[in-house]
Formats: C-alpha cells, sequence, structure tokens
C-alpha cells in the first residue's frame, strides 16, 4: 500500500479512535466508514482499481455488540444514536477539515457500511444527503427499516448482499426496492457469498468507481 494510515483518539465517549486512509495523491473523494476493522485496510484496493484517489475515514466500533448495535441503528436507543450521529457527522469530518485540509461537497462524498454499520450508513445517508452524496452498503442488518415517507432528497444508494445470507440479502433488497420506488438512483448486487465473505471487500472498489469515476 503506497498510501498511509493515521490514527488519532478524539474526544467521544471517553476516547473513540478513527483511523484514515490516506491515499498517495491529494484526495478527490472521501468515505466515511463505520467499523474500521473492515474498512481501513481496502485503501490499497482503491490503489489497485480505476478510480480517483479517495481517502477513507474508518471510525472504531464498541466491542459490545449490542452497545455498537444502539450505536448505529435508530430505533433501539435514540439518544446513544444521536450522540454516535453527532460525532460521526460533526466531530469527524472536523477532524478531517483540520487534520488533512480536506471537506469535499456530498457529491464527493460516501458513507459506508458493512451488516450493523450498513444500517449506520443508511441511516445517515437518509438523514444527511446533504453531507454524503451516496450510500455504501453491504448486507444490512434488520434493525432499521425504510419509514414509511422517504425523505426528500434521497442519496445515490449501492447495496450488495450474498446469496448465502437470505437474512440480509432479504434487508438489502427490501432497502433497494423502497429506494427505488422513491425515485433514488439505486444499485443492487447479489454475489455468491455468506455474511462477512470476501465479497464485500471486492465489492469496495466498485463502489467507490460507481460513485466517483
Amino acid at each position: 500500500m503506497a498510501g498511509a494510515l493515521v490514527t488519532e483518539t478524539l474526544d467521544h465517549d471517553r476516547g473513540r479512535q478513527v483511523t484514515a486512509y490516506v491515499p498517495p495523491r491529494g484526495p478527490e473523494a472521501v468515505v466515511f466508514a463505520g467499523d474500521v476493522r473492515l474498512i481501513a485496510p481496502w485503501g490499497a484496493l482503491l490503489e489497485a482499481a480505476d478510480v480517483p484517489p479517495t481517502m477513507i475515514i474508518g471510525v472504531h466500533g464498541l466491542a459490545d455488540e449490542t452497545l455498537r448495535l444502539h450505536e448505529y441503528s435508530p430505533g433501539f436507543d435514540p439518544e446513544r444514536f444521536a450522540a454516535h450521529e453527532e460525532f460521526f457527522v460533526g466531530d469527524v469530518r472536523r477532524w478531517v477539515r483540520s487534520r488533512f485540509d480536506v471537506a469535499l461537497p456530498a457529491v464527493r462524498t460516501s458513507v459506508c457500511g458493512a451488516s450493523a454499520s450498513g444500517e449506520l450508513a443508511l441511516a445517515l445517508g437518509l438523514r444527511h444527503p446533504d453531507v454524503y452524496g451516496a450510500v455504501f452498503c453491504a448486507s444490512p442488518g434488520g434493525g432499521y427499516r425504510p419509514p414509511v415517507t422517504m425523505p426528500r432528497p434521497l442519496p445515490r444508494a449501492y447495496l450488495v448482499a450474498g446469496t448465502q445470507e437470505p437474512f440480509f440479502r432479504d434487508n438489502a433488497l427490501r432497502w433497494a426496492r423502497a429506494l427505488d420506488d422513491a425515485g433514488a438512483d439505486v444499485v443492487m448486487t447479489e454475489r455468491p457469498g455468506s455474511h462477512g465473505d470476501v465479497f464485500w471487500r471486492d465489492e469496495f472498489p466498485l463502489m467507490a468507481a460507481w460513485a466517483f469515476g
């Protein structure tokens, strides 16, 4: 990997780490992601792909699965979700601006997640389309479902799920149909594989090329 990984601890919830993948050339796009363990090492994939230089900002999640889900999905603990939302959308973006002098428009900015953090990506994309022009979502969980009335405007959305993970595939298809019915620009892809398989990683450069290429 020619780019660099930079990790710092920000002042949230007794300290929360954020890791940035900084491409070797000045970034022309940025992806904000939950679950840094899945996302931050994928910078090397983008270097090998035909995409503009793209920065990845991975916010570290909690080890406790229940608390992590409550941060990522707005329906379980609205107060905890709101605090994490303010940190993710506000503090983390301000850190990126001050630390790396990067502040890109929504059309060059995406929010990304897989499984539980896929719910986070959908929630933040719908709530902040002025910040995130695109949502990358792999195999979303079912705790957050499409609202009866979709907000306007809507971000673009790229969803992927595995053929061997029916629960998560059904959730992805539900979201793809709802967004499409609401007039959003949507891609829905099914790949051979189960939950957490390599297709998440392999799809990421395709998502970036679709959004920023």
